[in-house]
């Protein structure tokens, strides 16, 4: 995009989130407007305040390039009625930038606005995820993910998926922490006929079944040191051997990994291959926590209830004032996921129209500690620890249930357990 003006900081996110690369022309005397064979551009003319001879020459600057889509921001709009395609109000959001890609190529950036729609939120840390997306979906390139559980990273990795050329081509999520060890070779690379006992066929494995596409590795942290192996020569070499056999076979999958573990720590400890871990880590895409999105929570919840009432008869369209202040005071140790769950619960279980505090199921002694004064982290463990035990008992303690609820692998289960000292066998009794 050409902005004629000067566009804020909080707009640059804005144009950066919807995918647009920014040339700033603010003084038109001896500008230029510069186009290279295959820019698909269109031209801001920032009209707010402006004086009107700064406006003339803009337009002067124009002339010769009538062919591009010019959109307007302010001015009056009798005076400027019929002079541009579009004319953007203030204050400028994401919804009326992301109406300019209809404009440009009639809707050049259909899949990117596909891939991001599913990221909901206009909070500075969710632009920046978004303007992220843009530059690394059509780089064929590995990108680890990372971020606490329940952030959004598979969601992350769908979006590249869609985003980039690969898009039509399979995509495959593999939740590391939930192979059976004994089975991680086999499913993640394939076996042939009778190379274990059990295998009574030949298997294509997962990456086989990805070529041509994405494959996602969730938790990639909990694989193997032997499968690390694997799939390090799958990203230097291109190629992988099924068990039990010694040919070559040439796959083409792009690799998106996702952890929520510091995996620089893994490798100083000896869990993780090193050099493994910086073939992965060529792009790097930070999901950040819900608590630190501010004002998404609400557009979240708003959200996920809209979605929920499309499938399901519920009376429930809203939130009241007690539901809206404990969702902004909650820590969201489960962040996103952990949302989407407490909205669906409270959706089913409200007897009025409006959602209350209550039906949220929120505790209220985590807002309460906070208040009072417990550290923040204090909060976000307590809220933890609520949060697993409360799924632990929905899911009858069982763990592999559990697990499945919370979409994390066993072992994490298990090793939030320990952390919060909640002995399994005796909370079952």
């Amino acid at each position: 995009m050409i902005w004629l003006g000067q566009p804020t900081p909080r707009e640059r996110e804005l144009l950066a989130a919807a995918g647009w690369e920014l040339r700033v022309i603010d003084d038109p005397h001896g500008a230029r407007i510069g186009l290279r064979g295959g820019d698909r551009v269109a031209v801001l003319l920032d009209l707010r305040a402006a004086e009107p001879a700064w406006a003339d020459a803009m337009r002067a600057l124009l002339g010769p390039h009538s062919d591009l889509p010019l959109v307007l921001l302010g001015g009056p709009r009798e005076a400027t009625r019929g002079e541009g395609l579009l004319q953007l109000r203030e204050p400028l959001d994401l919804d009326q930038i992301q109406q300019l890609a209809q404009i440009v190529d009639g809707g050049c950036q259909e899949h990117g606005r596909a891939g991001t729609d599913c990221l909901v939120g206009n909070s500075a840390p969710m632009l920046a995820v978004r303007a992220a997306l843009y530059k690394f979906a059509p780089v064929d390139l590995p990108v680890l993910v990372t971020g606490e559980t329940g952030t959004g990273k598979e969601l992350a990795a769908r979006a590249l998926h869609e985003m980039s050329s690969r898009r039509g081509r399979p995509f495959i999520a593999v939740n590391c922490g939930a192979l059976p060890a004994t089975l991680v070779q086999s499913e993640l690379f394939g076996h042939e006929k009778g190379a274990f006992t059990g295998a009574t066929a030949r298997r294509v494995g997962l990456f086989e079944a990805a070529d041509g596409g994405t494959i996602f590795l969730d938790e990639i942290g909990d694989l193997p040191l032997d499968a690390q192996t694997n799939l390090l020569r799958v990203l230097q070499e291109g190629t992988l051997e099924r068990v039990g056999s010694h040919h070559t076979i040439r796959i083409d999958v792009r690799v998106v990994a996702a952890t929520h573990v510091d995996l620089e720590e893994a490798v100083a400890q000896g869990r993780f291959r090193e050099d493994l871990f910086y073939r992965l880590d060529v792009l790097r895409l930070h999901m950040p926590p819900l608590r630190e999105r501010g004002d998404d929570v609400e557009v979240l919840a708003k959200h996920f209830l809209a979605a929920f009432r499309e499938q399901h008869r519920v009376r429930a369209r809203g939130f009241d004032a007690s539901a809206r202040r404990q969702l902004r005071a909650h820590a969201w140790p489960g962040n996103v996921r952990e949302l989407l769950n407490r909205v669906r619960r409270a959706a089913v279980v409200c007897e009025s129209e409006l959602i209350d505090a209550g039906s949220l199921q929120l505790h209220e002694s985590a807002a309460a500690a906070a208040v009072h004064g417990d550290g923040l982290d204090d909060v976000r463990v307590q809220a933890e620890r609520e949060a697993i035990l409360a799924t632990l008992r929905e899911s009858g303690f069982n763990v592999s249930e559990c697990a499945r609820r919370l979409r994390v692998s066993r072992v994490t289960v298990y090793r939030l357990c320990r952390k919060h000292q909640l002995e399994l066998e005796s909370l079952r009794t």
